[in-house]
């Protein structure tokens, strides 16, 4: 059985705090539990609201449909009541928001002393948070759950989270960003992690590539963080580590564009342009991880190829994934990659000799092209040692999900039962040929967030399969998928 919550109020009146604790406690009582920011771009006022969804089975998408709405202002009521089922609960009024955190706690029958642990780890307020949680916990008389109690190994993590600790268990030297929404939350985990890693926040995202390049060059692992209208401005030094040789790794979280678009929303309208900017023919790895677990392992792969073959490798995220928690479980696994492959010697961005001296000589061009090529080959080859793309679901449905990234979770949630086997693709760049066979023949479905579905045209391009337009199930609002819509999409599809 799913549960659904919704907490809504103004920027600045605590429902992420709220949500957080909640869901920390969840987990702990052994519930998998996945949660959902939704805000504007605004420090004060304006309308957030994040969805929480809890089950004893897990989760890892939210539904159209809440049980209990969370009021932190007036407004929160107004908007959302006509989401609120036929038997949920409205809790509102002019408190606080840990006054509600109490109510919360006393609603589901989760023990007070779970909430008071919590508010001591947030050390700031506690005198004033405990109080007002006391009189929340008092004044609840309801209560409408059951709470399980089991040991969990289960832990609670959101993608950010993911990619940094992927980042910081691959030996990280030094990470450079310039805050864009939603790629700055790395930055901000990076620099509150305790390590031997660099943080630095530059004046530009011109700058932190060129930044990034100098240090890769010096010998340390380089990494560097930004979203679509920054990715856009790191494209020609992206050619000159093609061109020079030199390992990079970039993560790249995408927002809806083009131009600034939404920039506090979701998207996949970035793929084309992560596997094709930058001029000239050079290899590059791009891959997609579908959950912050994933997030983890292809950072590492992302280092191991990028010092192995001195290319940029580029990990494709978006907001969703980023800020939104999962509960997972079990170790990711970490491939290890060498310490450095730079030496001191001349860099730059010219057609060179084996001594880095700039060169027109036709035939060193053409010995050099030859070598970029017989590069991508080896790429190709050793990626095909990692897991390309996941299958989910019935595996022997004629009935095939297709899609990349964050969309996982939703379809996960979405497929239950029915007669669909789920293929996921992880690696963009190389392609994996092999899902070939799990998609020739059958009724293939895209499910992506984007106009035009360009993971279609990413299949059509490297194993000459079509997926029809009325087959392609499409969000372009910015929101994610939400499971119970998503399976009444899919059912259509399918009949």
């Amino acid at each position: 059985m799913r549960h659904n919550i919704l907490i809504g109020g103004s920027a600045g009146t605590g429902p992420n705090i709220l949500t957080h604790l909640l869901g920390e406690a969840l987990v702990k009582h052994g519930y998998y539990v996945f949660y959902s920011r939704d805000y504007q771009s605004l420090i004060r006022g304006g309308h957030n609201f994040n969805v929480l969804t809890f089950s004893e089975e897990p989760v890892f998408s939210n539904d159209s449909k809440i049980d209990v709405l969370v009021c932190l202002d007036e407004n929160t009521e107004k908007i959302h009541k006509k989401e609120l089922k036929e038997k949920g609960i409205i809790l509102n009024g002019k408190y606080e928001n840990m006054y509600f955190a109490g109510r919360l706690f006393k609603l589901l029958c989760v023990d007070f002393k779970i909430l008071d642990d919590e508010l001591k780890k947030l050390e700031k307020r506690y005198a004033e948070n405990i109080k007002e949680a006391k009189e929340g916990y008092n004044a609840e008389k309801k209560e409408v759950c059951k709470i399980i109690s089991k040991k969990s190994k289960n832990y609670f993590i959101n993608g950010n989270q993911g990619i940094s600790e992927g980042a910081i268990k691959s030996g990280l030297d030094v990470y450079y960003a310039y805050p864009m929404t939603p790629a700055t939350g790395v930055l901000a985990e990076l620099a509150n992690i305790k390590g031997n890693h660099l943080v630095l926040e530059l004046e530009n995202e011109i700058a932190c590539i060129n930044a990034a390049v100098g240090s890769s060059i010096a010998g340390m692992k380089s990494m560097i963080g930004t979203s679509g209208g920054g990715f856009d401005l790191m494209t020609e030094a992206l050619s000159m580590t093609g061109m020079a040789e030199i390992p990079l790794v970039l993560y790249l979280s995408q927002r809806p564009g083009p131009g600034t678009g939404v920039a506090t929303y979701t998207g996949q309208g970035d793929l084309q342009m992560a596997r094709h900017s930058g001029h000239g023919e050079f290899s590059r790895l791009l891959v997609a991880p579908g959950d912050p677990k994933e997030a983890e392992e292809l950072v590492s792969e992302c280092f191991y190829f990028s010092q192995k073959y001195k290319i940029p490798t580029i990990i494709l995220g978006d907001k969703h994934i980023a800020e939104c928690f999962y509960t997972l479980n079990g170790n990711p696994k970490i491939t290890k990659s060498e310490k450095t492959t730079t030496k001191l010697e001349r860099y730059n961005s010219y057609e060179k000799t084996q001594t880095g001296e700039a060169t027109e000589e036709a035939e060193i061009i053409e010995k050099n092209v030859v070598e970029r090529l017989k590069k991508k080959w080896a790429i190709e080859k050793d990626a095909s040692k990692f897991s390309q793309y996941e299958v989910y679901g019935n595996k022997k449905s004629k009935n095939i999900i297709v899609s990349y990234g964050s969309t996982k979770g939703a379809i996960l949630d979405a497929i239950k039962d029915l007669d669909v086997k789920f293929v996921q693709i992880k690696y963009i760049e190389p392609f994996p040929k092999e899902v070939r066979r799990e998609l020739e023949g059958r009724n293939l479905i895209l499910v992506e967030n984007s106009a035009t579905g360009m993971l279609a045209d990413v299949i059509a391009e490297k194993i000459l399969i079509q997926i029809s337009d009325n087959k392609k199930i499409l969000r372009m609002d910015g929101r994610p998928f939400l499971a119970n819509e998503l399976r009444k999409e899919i059912e259509r599809r399918i009949r």
